[in-house]
């Protein structure tokens, strides 16, 4: 993209494009500039988003080894008929029927019950893992496109300051030749006049450019924040097809979050299938009795019993399935929603492209040719001062507007190029 300024007296081609090459040459000596993929590690490896998503997923596996397990045996201790009256209360010994119990109970679950508690946990583990890489997309998207925010902001800020010292000298040539009585004093008012208006302007995207570093900071960090900007990154291309937009969006973290939303609902479907046959456990005790009596064993065995079946173990069951088939709704209302904003995104950034190309191939060079026309006419005396400033503020709208519809397409080239998280990021994470 290329920008064209004029200043009295002397074409200054590209003046704000050098003045922000002249800001980007200090800023390279007072540091290292920041790239758009150092910014995103940096975001990464601060993010304590991640740090909790590592540890959500640890705890899924965790509790996967744990809940494939038997359950624990229970220890058993008791007395069993102890007198409360007589001569005999509250003997352990004297009554032939008071005995000092002690007995271990286990529950036996069925190996196929417990690999499906298992995997139950396992497959939220892997859910965890799909949540982890869409937080890792959302940070590398924000990221970028704060870093885009700044870099944009630095370059208007750039170009109205060549504007604003372009117009400083608009206002001495404009004093000059009111006191060489060449120029009226209502053309040295209109000279001020739009200094100020680009002062005020100026102003205005100091804010931007503020609010610009402040939110690329919550990203990377105050002190990462300072560091001067890079280049920009190559935009012209984007790894996504319209005739292949739903099988890529399928592998979107958020996507397969719902995919293993339905496997985890599937699977607790099957277990749900399983508890409809019971559990049962085993005991065994020790009973002692007074020294004059025989001590004794006792065996036993629990088994529960499934006298309504059809409205306990059938009805949990309908809810699992019912719980399968509302994942799967979800998922694919998802895709299709996210496929169509997709869509949507990828026009306007063709339009966005379209426009800043029509701009840069035919409006700069019309407006820089308006003001190099009215700059010679002024200066046969064949037009007036206001008339250069009204072409100077035209061409300055143009710069802009050239300026805000790349930013424009910027955007959605990081919304659109960071719908899937780059790994790379996330393995540097996770080895540090």
């Amino acid at each position: 993209m290329k920008y064209f300024v004029r200043t009295r007296g002397c074409a200054l081609l590209l003046a704000p494009l050098l003045a922000l090459c002249a800001q980007a040459g200090v800023a390279r000596a007072q540091g290292h500039p920041l790239t758009l993929a150092q910014a995103q590690r940096l975001a990464v490896e601060r993010s304590l988003q991640l740090v909790a998503g590592t540890a959500t997923i640890q705890s899924a596996r965790e509790m996967a080894v744990a809940a494939a397990q038997h359950p624990d045996p229970v220890l058993r201790l008791g007395i069993e008929n102890l007198p409360v009256e007589g001569s005999d209360r509250f003997s352990t010994t004297r009554d032939f029927m008071t005995m000092r119990r002690v007995g271990v109970m286990q529950e036996f679950t069925r190996a196929d019950k417990r690999q499906l508690r298992g995997e139950r946990y396992a497959r939220e583990a892997d859910k965890g893992e799909a949540e982890r890489s869409a937080v890792l997309a959302d940070i590398q998207r924000d990221t970028a496109l704060a870093w885009l925010e700044r870099y944009y902001a630095e370059a208007m800020s750039a170009l109205m300051a060549a504007q604003i010292k372009q117009a400083q000298l608009e206002v001495d040539a404009a004093d000059s030749a009111y006191r060489a009585g060449r120029g009226s004093q209502a053309e040295v008012y209109a000279a001020r006049s739009a200094r100020v208006a680009l002062e005020d302007r100026a102003s205005e995207l100091a804010r931007k450019l503020r609010n610009a570093n402040t939110a690329l900071a919550r990203w990377i960090g105050s002190a990462a924040a300072q560091a001067p900007l890079a280049d920009k990154p190559l935009m012209a291309a984007l790894d996504l097809h319209e005739h292949t937009l739903e099988q890529q969006l399928a592998r979107h973290p958020r996507i397969e979050a719902l995919t293993q939303q339905i496997a985890l609902a599937e699977t607790e479907a099957r277990l749900a299938q399983a508890n409809q046959q019971a559990d049962w456990s085993a005991e065994v005790a020790y009973s002692q009795r007074g020294p004059q009596y025989s001590n004794m064993i006792s065996l036993g065995i629990s088994i529960p019993l499934q006298w309504d079946r059809k409205n306990r173990q059938g009805r949990e069951l309908a809810a699992k399935l019912a719980q399968v088939e509302q994942a799967k709704a979800e998922r694919e209302e998802m895709l299709r929603a996210h496929a169509a904003e997709v869509r949507a995104m990828l026009a306007e950034w063709d339009n966005a492209r379209e426009r800043q190309a029509r701009i840069a191939r035919e409006l700069l060079p019309l407006a820089s040719a308006r003001t190099q026309a009215v700059l010679s006419a002024y200066r046969g005396g064949k037009s007036s001062l206001n008339e250069v400033l009204s072409a100077q503020r035209n061409e300055t709208e143009v710069q802009l507007q050239a300026l805000q519809l790349e930013q424009e397409a910027a955007r959605l080239w990081a919304q659109l190029n960071f719908l899937l998280p780059d790994t790379a990021f996330m393995n540097s994470k996770d080895t540090k």
